[in-house]
């Protein structure tokens, strides 16, 4: 007897009145089986024939000594069990586990044989947290993007064995900051939205308008709302302390903080509160107890900061400096003595939240970042437990250092942290990891499987096997706790999501066949005749996508619509395009007028991005390793493209998983050609003979020529019916493209070919002429 036919023979569903998530879950099994689902007020349920019950917890009891034990317990566990008769029960540790089990079991185990369930079988998940960490969707600049359906998104994400879910985004497409012509310091305040953005305190009332944190905090309850609905637990992922518009300092001179801008990006000074006051550490206080009382079910907050207009007080990360208030510390004190009273300063806010928080829910958690207390790394590290932990990369590194290498170019560390690019596991992590927990704290680990940080902003990029190794190498050193970086993807945009189909299936069977999963998966979606097509071409994904050395990481991520790598003209002098000619793609990017990088790809304010030498290495690699594989794939779903729409009809999984792999080929020909364009033109200018000179003048043209034929393809992309990169619907910005990415791609082509032969040039003390310029 098989699963499916005793599942059949379910007549009841008990839920308990108390468990949104089982009335959800119900509901699906009701589907398959039928039966009506029967609210219990009573923690008694009877093991009748046709009675089947859903709970998590302590719900239900149950005359079963193993469960019992297990309930008592503080493991994570699914049990379940199912007799010939359709009686039976799925009973969890955590209400996360109930929603994703019953899918699990539903498209999973229902051709199993039912010897296997019939006694009760307890599962242990993989993680015990698997949450959203930076939600491109639900919470960051994908919040805007086409054909958006939240529900639909967050009922996905919770099928995949999601726990945990940040909620925290805007109702607005930008936060509410302005600032002087030029600066781009406002956009940077849309994403990790703080706590002031949704409600406010005595201190603070009416510096936002009342309508604007209305809307954001309706915007809020409703993430949460359904995220509990699916059993997820909602939290928040914010800038903090982030800094207040001046207003609040003409009224309280006082308490000024920390100067937290970044002084290149920014024209103006953003200063933040002091949170050595008590009279700010109360305002968090009840800014927090505000939220919790709107929504008790919120079970975390995690506090990035250094960025966006925010930072702790003379912390040395600052990018102006150690700074602050005047109640910390006393002047002409030593690095050492600032350093400790600036760590125990941001401890003390992590409590001042976790307190406040904990009067509704006493499983609060506050997680925050490392990477900006390099200067303060041992006070907070001593500081962490008791509910404050961490997320992280590397709990081995110092600030931003990477102590991992790139699987294939061992001499590289241009590896994104969570990526697949970081695809081994460090043993002296462990000590750390143990250490935090033997002090009730948990490391949470970036994982990353799309759809940010790495090939932004394409949607569905398919890499199952690296994502496996990924997993495995985390879970193997029993890593529990992971921050997936972006989040999940909209089904409804990307409808054959590998990489997240792998990560559901090992959440609950890590013991899983990589090679078997992967082709059963295919075989579901592209039918016996095409399934080893599909695996063939992702296992070529693959090894193009390990030959990417990776080059600029900040390209790689949110700097390729940042920049505008799809939209701004490659061509050999970027300085040589008339104010009125480049309006099109510099009004919307992420740069001040003076920065570098609008004439020097290889530079971002103060920054060197890369070297001519490295981009010349990194241009081989591509060229020798990357272009083979990347074709090949794509030739081996074109080559059964016709077909299969015969065959599956238009919107098939090859057609579908063919324009996302065209989509990554002219992703990687834009990065190519960025390190064919540094190479070229920083070449020319500093070759020693004309000989020389040439040569790199000829890379420039072909990179040129490369580029336009790339911009067509994206275009001729643009209207294939596949939703493969995230596109606003909320008008263009500096971070994401939007629905005139085609006219946009035109112009480009134009300011191309006007000026492919332009002689490589490069604007010297580009920073100081353009900064002593007027801007009109």
């Amino acid at each position: 007897m098989k699963v499916s036919d005793a599942l059949s023979l379910i007549q009841k569903i008990y839920i308990h009145e108390s468990s949104k998530v089982a009335g959800t879950a119900a509901h699906e099994l009701q589907q398959a089986s039928g039966a009506k689902i029967v609210i219990s007020e009573t923690t008694e349920i009877q093991d009748n024939a046709g009675s089947f019950s859903i709970s998590s917890g302590s719900e239900f009891t149950f005359n079963d000594a193993q469960l019992s034990e297990l309930l008592h317990s503080n493991e994570a566990f699914i049990f379940f069990q199912i007799k010939e008769n359709g009686s039976g029960k799925v009973v969890t540790s955590h209400k996360h586990f109930v929603y994703a089990y019953i899918k699990y079991i539903l498209e999973n185990l229902a051709d199993q044989d039912i010897d296997n369930f019939k006694d009760g079988k307890i599962i242990k998940p993989s993680f015990q947290w698997h949450r959203t960490s930076y939600d491109y969707f639900l919470a960051q600049e994908a919040r805007v993007q086409r054909n958006l359906d939240k529900e639909s998104y967050i009922r996905e994400i919770a099928r995949l064995g999601f726990t945990h879910v940040e909620v925290n985004g805007l109702a607005f497409p930008m936060a509410l900051e302005n600032g002087p012509k030029g600066e781009t310091y406002p956009m940077f305040y849309t994403y990790c939205a703080a706590l002031d953005q949704f409600v406010y305190s005595k201190l603070n009332k009416g510096l936002y308008p009342f309508y604007y944190l209305s809307a954001n905090l309706e915007n809020l309850k409703e993430n949460a709302r359904l995220a509990v609905k699916y059993g997820l637990t909602p939290g928040f992922t914010s800038f903090e302390p982030r800094s207040v518009p001046e207003q609040f300092f003409e009224r309280y001179p006082m308490l000024r903080g920390a100067r937290v801008d970044h002084p290149f990006r920014s024209f103006k000074p953003r200063y933040n509160m002091t949170i050595t006051h008590p009279k700010v550490r109360e305002h968090y206080a009840e800014m927090m107890k505000k939220l919790m009382h709107e929504i008790p079910e919120l079970g975390f907050i995690s506090i990035w900061t250094n960025d966006s207009g925010a930072g702790f007080e003379y912390t040395k990360s600052l990018y102006v400096g150690r700074n602050g208030g005047a109640y910390l510390i006393r002047e002409w004190k030593g690095d050492d003595e600032i350093a400790r009273v600036a760590g125990e300063n941001a401890l003390r806010f992590f409590h001042v939240l976790k307190d406040a928080a904990e009067e509704i829910n006493p499983e609060f958690r506050v997680i925050t970042r490392m990477e900006s207390f390099y200067g303060e790394h041992d006070v907070v590290w001593q500081g962490l437990g008791n509910g404050i932990e961490i997320e992280a990369a590397s709990l081995i590194s110092r600030g931003w250092d990477m102590p991992y290498t790139h699987p294939k170019y061992p001499d590289s560390k241009s590896v994104t942290g969570g990526s697949v690019y970081q695809n081994y596991f460090d043993a002296r992590e462990k000590p750390f990891m143990d250490e935090l927990e033997q002090k009730d704290a948990h490391a949470h680990f970036y994982f990353t499987a799309g759809p940010h940080i790495l090939f932004d902003p394409l949607l569905g990029v398919p890499y199952p096997k690296l994502t496996h190794q990924r997993l495995q190498a985390l879970y193997q050193n029993d890593v529990q706790h992971l921050a997936h970086t972006g989040g999940g993807l909209p089904p409804n945009l990307v409808p054959y999501n590998i990489n997240h189909e792998i990560m559901h299936l090992f959440q609950f069977k890590p013991e899983m066949d990589i090679k078997s999963e992967v082709d059963r998966v295919a075989k579901s979606w592209a039918g016996e005749k095409y399934y080893k097509n599909l695996v063939r071409a992702w296992e070529l994904t693959e090894e193009a996508i390990l030959a990417y050395p990776n080059s600029v990481p900040l390209y790689s991520g949110y700097g390729f619509c940042w920049y505008r790598l799809w939209v701004r003209p490659f061509i050999p002098n970027l300085d040589a395009v008339s104010e009125n000619e480049k309006s099109f793609y510099e009004d919307q990017i992420c740069t001040t007028p003076h920065n570098p990088n609008n004439v020097d790809l290889s530079k971002d304010v103060l920054f060197n991005l890369t070297t001519a030498e490295k981009s010349e290495i990194d241009l081989q690699r591509l060229d020798e390793n990357l272009w083979q594989p990347m074709e090949q794939a794509i030739e081996t779903l074109q080559s059964v493209e016709a077909n299969a729409k015969k065959d599956l009809g238009q919107n098939n999984v090859i057609s579908d998983q063919l324009v996302r792999l065209k989509a990554l080929r002219c992703w990687f020909m834009t990065q190519r050609n960025v390190v064919a364009w540094i190479t070229g033109v920083h070449g020319y200018m500093n070759a020693d003979s004309d000989q020389e000179q040439k040569k790199y003048r000829e890379l420039v043209r072909d990179m040129m020529e490369k580029e336009m034929e790339n911009t067509k393809a994206v275009k001729e992309l643009w209207n294939s019916g596949v939703e493969f990169m995230s596109v606003s619907e909320k008008g263009e910005s500096p971070l994401l493209y939007s629905e005139n990415l085609p006219e946009l791609l035109d112009k480009r082509i134009q300011l191309m070919k006007k000026h492919f032969d332009d002689e490589p040039y490069i604007v010297p003390d580009y920073i100081e002429k353009k900064a002593g310029q007027f801007l009109a």
